[in-house]
């Protein structure tokens, strides 16, 4: 199978990208099953019942989550009605799942949604409910496993893939909206410590300049937001998949001035 992931979708920049590229992605790359993370996909807090079923009609298929899930109320239903999932280390009591099995071409495909420690809500332990949450899916015939892991901290993103590296098709990172240079596979499994955002790329982290600045020359906190206008980015890793293991994996990056580049995944020897 042919799978593909798109990081954290910040507004409406993000939005416009994935309408404006995706499909054509998925016919191009014949791609069987497209995931993205929601978490910041409604003006870069949350995830509303519109913008959810936009992101279903540009061609996702299944969103994950982070820390930012439970920024708009109306996520609650959301996870009942869509193909939605929140960090499965959440304890057991809060609504929804972070892991979901679904039949894509031919073979079963397990999405699993972690959320790190450093810098971020408690949850229970990420390593601990991984290695469970594989055990488990392994037992039941499962053997095609990615990971959405939204870790601030890439020691803790090193330390997953070091831990589960041959156990999972792919631990991709998301959180920081900044894409790292690492893509590579090892063992069979896609690793890339961040993916980085889809939506505002000349500014911080995807937000208007103007409230980090203020917060880092002041110490005073203000309301972050997205700009109205802005030079933007959709990013994009492609993995093919089968038995479990990675085989091939490149990402792309397209530039609302037309530009496509693409990093090939290098093999751990």
């Amino acid at each position: 199978m042919r799978i593909a992931f798109i990081g954290d979708i910040v507004g409406k920049p993000g939005r416009d990208m994935i309408q404006k590229h995706l499909k054509s992605i998925r016919d191009e790359y014949e791609v069987d099953f497209v995931i993205a993370n929601y978490e910041n996909a409604s003006h870069g807090f949350g995830l509303t019942s519109k913008n959810a079923d936009e992101l279903v009609s540009f061609g996702v298929d299944c969103m994950t989550g982070g820390n930012h899930t439970w920024d708009k109320k109306e996520i609650i239903p959301l996870l009942d009605t869509h193909e939605l999932l929140r960090p499965h280390n959440y304890p057991d009591e809060v609504h929804g799942t972070g892991c979901k099995v679904y039949e894509v071409a031919g073979e079963k495909l397990a999405i699993l949604n972690l959320l790190g420690h450093f810098s971020m809500p408690q949850v229970d332990n990420a390593f601990r409910k991984a290695k469970q949450a594989v055990k488990e899916l392994k037992e039941s015939g499962v053997k095609n496993i990615f990971i959405d892991f939204h870790a601030e901290a890439t020691s803790e993103k090193r330390a997953m893939l070091m831990m589960l590296q041959g156990e999972v098709s792919a631990i991709i990172g998301t959180h920081t909206h900044v894409s790292s240079d690492d893509f590579q596979i090892s063992e069979g499994t896609a690793y890339l410590s961040d993916i980085g955002l889809s939506g505002c790329r000349d500014n911080v982290i995807g937000m208007d300049s103007k409230a980090p600045l203020k917060q880092f020359l002041t110490g005073l906190k203000s309301h972050f937001d997205i700009p109205r206008k802005c030079k933007k980015i959709l990013q994009i890793a492609i993995m093919d998949i089968s038995d479990g293991r990675c085989s091939n994996a490149f990402k792309l990056k397209y530039f609302c001035d037309g530009r496509i580049l693409k990093t090939e995944a290098w093999i751990e020897s």
